[in-house]
């Protein structure tokens, strides 16, 4: 069964989420940052995804933006910088402002033009997943964006993929998933998605029952994949 409908992981597959300590480092207020941005960019991610699983096994669901503040906070105290007001204000502000990866308007552009379905899958909550899509600029290439919050439970849970079959009408088979979580990745291609996850980092494949249809380290190759 061909392709006709791309759907997207939102934070780490379409933006960029180290951009905004990145951002701050490079600021003269936030200059504490410059050698420790990068640790305190992926200590926020995982607590971030962490806490999502937490609240989805003890069946206790929050708002995205709860669990990233929350995954916030303890980077910043692991990293020695808790109780910085200013900083935790000015990094919470920018994740607003999240710029896509370089590659991202083209590929949509080409999904769009070869009659894809695009959309957003997200744990992220509606108005968080709004004000990036604003600010990358690719609003007018994306048919939908789909949040957790309408099943009120995060990803992976089976609840969260069912959202695409009933806002496209597609059958599994005519997906493509796409998501830089290997795990997210993995778990949908078990749900019954064709998956790729893009794996910039070149990580491992996480030891799952079910791993990845395809691994890219970018998402120059997705049009290909799916099709075009």
């Amino acid at each position: 069964m061909s392709i006709t409908t791309c759907v997207f992981d939102a934070y780490g597959t379409l933006f960029d989420v180290a951009a905004a300590a990145r951002q701050a480092a490079s600021e003269p207020d936030f200059s504490k940052l410059e050698s420790t941005w990068p640790a305190l960019a992926e200590h926020w991610r995982l607590k971030q995804l962490q806490y999502t699983w937490l609240r989805a096994v003890t069946d206790d669901h929050c708002d995205f933006w709860e669990v990233t503040q929350q995954g916030l906070d303890w980077a910043l105290e692991k990293t020695g910088l808790a109780g910085d007001a200013a900083l935790r204000e000015r990094l919470l502000a920018l994740y607003w402002e999240l710029q896509s990866y370089p590659e991202v308007p083209d590929m949509l552009q080409q999904l769009k033009a070869g009659d894809m379905a695009t959309a957003i899958l997200s744990n992220g909550s509606p108005d968080m997943l709004n004000g990036a899509v604003t600010s990358a600029g690719i609003g007018a290439v994306l048919d939908d964006t789909l949040s957790v919050q309408s099943v009120g439970v995060f990803k992976p849970d089976a609840r969260v993929y069912d959202l695409v079959a009933k806002r496209f009408g597609c059958d599994k088979e005519e997906v493509l998933f796409v998501s830089s979580n290997g795990w997210d990745a993995g778990c949908a291609t078990g749900y019954g998605f064709t998956t790729a996850w893009v794996n910039r980092a070149g990580d491992p494949v996480d030891r799952l029952p079910w791993t990845p249809t395809h691994i890219l380290s970018d998402l120059i190759g997705i049009p290909a994949l799916a099709g075009l």
